[in-house]
């Protein structure tokens, strides 16, 4: 685990770890999380101010982002709301720790899961591990539907190609009936003239 400062904690295993950043004002709460799950292999990089986390948001690919309300609710919405308004952050995976009464605006602001304050770590642990399994998934099918789309782009290109090729076989056949048209024209007044 990495603190915002650039600092190492410890407990990051070394495989394909995924990067949680988890943003918030109390030190010790934020430092438990990470340190749990540190200890189940996840990289968990530390921020106690709302326009800190935004910033590491933008410069870093984060896999999931916890939000601990303690920071003021205005940061806490405010972050929220600016992760969802970027085109390349939009998808990140949020979830909310909250008291109860900040369900509904996490969930306005666009939280893809909230949890009750005080959180019990193993409903946390599987609530990240559900939403990061969930958000694989969608990964995986923005990049199916890329591949569909070069595909269908390629079949277009084919298609007008095909158009393109079936027009100037129209056209030369047009010329040819015309031609012979024309050559029976010819032979029907030579054989009349005859």
């Amino acid at each position: 685990m990495i603190h915002a400062s650039g600092h190492a904690v410890v407990g990051a295993r070394r495989k394909a770890v995924r990067t949680v950043l988890a943003a918030g004002s109390c030190r010790a709460s934020l430092n438990e999380i990470a340190q749990r799950l540190g200890n189940l292999g996840y990289l968990v990089v530390l921020s106690d101010s709302a326009c800190q986390a935004l910033e590491l948001v933008s410069a870093r690919g984060f896999d999931l982002v916890l939000i601990d309300t303690l920071m003021p609710e205005t940061g806490a919405m405010h972050m929220l709301a600016e992760i969802r308004g970027s085109r390349e952050t939009a998808d990140l995976p949020v979830i909310v720790l909250s008291e109860q009464e900040g369900a509904v605006a996490a969930f306005a602001a666009g939280a893809d899961d909230w949890i009750a304050k005080p959180t019990p770590f193993d409903v946390l642990a599987a609530r990240v591990e559900r939403i990061l399994a969930r958000a694989g998934r969608i990964e995986e099918l923005k990049r199916s539907n890329l591949a569909l789309d070069a595909r269908i782009a390629a079949r277009a290109i084919e298609l007008g190609e095909t158009q393109a090729e079936l027009a100037a076989a129209r056209v030369d056949r047009t010329r040819l009936l015309g031609s012979i048209r024309q050559l029976q024209d010819e032979v029907a007044a030579r054989r009349s003239a005859a």
